[in-house]
C-alpha cells in the first residue's frame, strides 16, 4: 500500500513540475506583460517589458559632458533589455565627420553602459562589429556584445540630435524575445538636410558702405555705389557719361576723375571648388558594390573612406581601420564601386563617405 501511495505522490510531483515548466516557458513569451513606450524628449518608439527602470545622468567624455538616459528592463526569462540614449556630440561636419562622431559615441557607450548591468570590475566588455547599414536614413551599425557572462547584440543608430544603442543580453540565446525587442525599435525617417546658402564674396569688405536700395540713396553716397558697381563689372553712369568694365576706365565722381585698373580681379572673387557633401555610410547606397578578393581565411572588418565624383564614380579611397593585411583588397574593391550621382539644388556634387567590408561575411 505504501509503495502504491509513493507512486501516486511521485506522479503528482511529476505532473506539477511539467505544469510549472510550461508556465515558465509561457511567461517567457507572454507579450501581455510588454508595453510600447515613446518617452518624452526621445525620438524612438519601442516595445519592452512593462515598467522599465529609467535613469538620466551626465558623464564626462574627453573635454565634453555627455547627457545619458537609460531604459532598462528584464524579462521573466532572464533577458536584459536596454536602450541607451546619448547626446552632447553635435552633428557638425565642419568640425568632424559623421564617421568620427559615430565612433566617439560608441567609445562613450562602452564607458557608460557596462556598469549599469554588471558591477564586477573584472567583467570584460567586448563589442564586435557585424555589419553597417542605414536605418530610416540614419547611420546604423550592428554589433555582437559580451559583458561578463552576458552575451547578445547591440544595434546603434545616430540621428542629428541623439545616439541610440538598443541592447539585448542574456546568459542563453532567446531568439523570440530578442527579435521582438529589436524589431519593435522605430525611429522617424531622416529628413533631407536643408540646402546651404553660400555667403556672398567680400560680404564684409564694404560693411561701412552698404549698397543703396534706391536712386536717392545712391546720390547720397555716389562713391560707395560707384566702386561697388565697378567691382561687380556693371555699367556705371555718372552725369551724362557711361563707363563699362574696360581694362582701364576713368570714372568722374563729383568733378574729380579717378582711374581704376580692372585687369586683375581680387583673389576672393575667384570661383571656389565646392566641398563634397557627407554621405555617411554608403553600403546601402551603391548601385554596384563588388566584393573584395582576399586569399585564405580572411576575417575582420575594414572601413574605407571614399570620395565620389559628380558622375557616381569613386575617385579616391583609403582604408581607415581594420586588419592591415586586408586593406589593399578592400581599397581595390571600393575603387570599383558605383553610385547614383548626387545633386544639390539641381547641381551635381561630390560625396564623401565610408564603405564597410566585413571579410568572412556577406557585405
Amino acid at each position: 500500500m505504501r509503495f502504491r501511495r509513493l507512486q501516486w505522490a511521485l506522479a503528482i510531483i511529476f505532473v506539477a513540475a511539467i505544469a510549472v515548466s510550461g508556465q515558465v516557458q509561457k511567461s517567457a513569451t507572454d507579450w501581455a506583460d510588454w508595453e510600447t513606450i515613446s518617452p518624452d524628449g526621445e525620438e524612438f518608439t519601442v516595445s519592452m517589458p512593462k515598467n522599465p527602470t529609467t535613469e538620466a545622468t551626465t558623464f564626462p567624455y574627453h573635454k565634453m559632458e555627455l547627457k545619458a538616459r537609460l531604459y532598462l528592463a528584464k524579462s521573466p526569462a532572464g533577458a536584459t533589455l536596454a536602450i541607451a540614449s546619448l547626446s552632447g556630440i553635435k552633428s557638425d561636419p565642419s568640425a568632424y565627420s559623421d564617421f568620427a562622431r559615430f565612433n566617439s559615441y560608441v567609445d562613450a557607450f562602452k564607458d557608460f553602459f557596462p556598469p549599469k548591468v554588471r558591477t564586477k570590475e573584472t567583467a570584460l566588455t567586448k563589442l564586435t562589429l557585424v555589419s553597417s547599414r542605414p536605418f530610416q536614413g540614419h547611420s546604423g551599425r550592428f554589433y555582437k556584445i559580451a559583458i561578463g557572462e552576458l552575451n547578445g547584440v547591440a544595434h546603434a543608430f545616430a540621428t542629428r540630435k541623439r545616439f541610440y544603442v538598443v541592447v539585448s543580453l542574456n546568459t542563453k540565446k532567446d531568439e523570440a524575445i530578442e527579435e521582438k525587442f529589436l524589431s519593435s525599435f522605430m525611429l522617424p525617417e531622416r529628413q533631407p538636410d536643408p540646402p546651404k546658402v553660400a555667403a556672398a564674396p567680400n560680404a564684409n569688405a564694404n560693411a561701412e558702405q552698404p549698397l543703396p536700395e534706391n536712386a536717392e540713396q545712391a546720390n547720397e553716397n555716389p562713391t560707395g555705389q560707384a566702386l561697388k558697381q565697378e567691382a561687380a563689372g556693371a555699367v556705371l553712369q555718372v552725369g551724362n557719361e557711361s563707363h563699362t568694365d574696360n581694362p582701364t576706365s576713368t570714372v568722374s565722381v563729383g568733378g574729380a576723375a579717378t582711374s581704376s585698373d580692372n585687369t586683375k580681379k581680387p583673389e576672393n572673387n575667384q570661383p571656389k571648388e565646392k566641398r563634397p557633401i557627407n554621405g555617411g555610410m554608403l553600403n546601402g547606397k551603391a548601385i554596384y558594390l563588388p566584393q573584395p578578393m582576399a586569399t585564405g581565411e580572411a576575417t575582420g572588418v575594414v572601413m574605407v573612406q571614399v570620395l565620389i565624383d559628380e558622375s557616381g564614380s569613386v575617385i579616391d579611397a583609403r582604408a581607415v581601420s581594420g586588419p592591415q593585411h586586408l586593406h589593399a583588397a578592400a581599397v581595390t574593391a571600393a575603387r570599383l564601386a558605383r553610385f547614383t550621382p548626387t545633386t544639390l539644388m539641381g547641381e551635381p556634387v561630390k560625396v564623401a563617405g565610408t564603405i564597410s567590408y566585413n571579410f568572412g561575411r556577406s557585405n
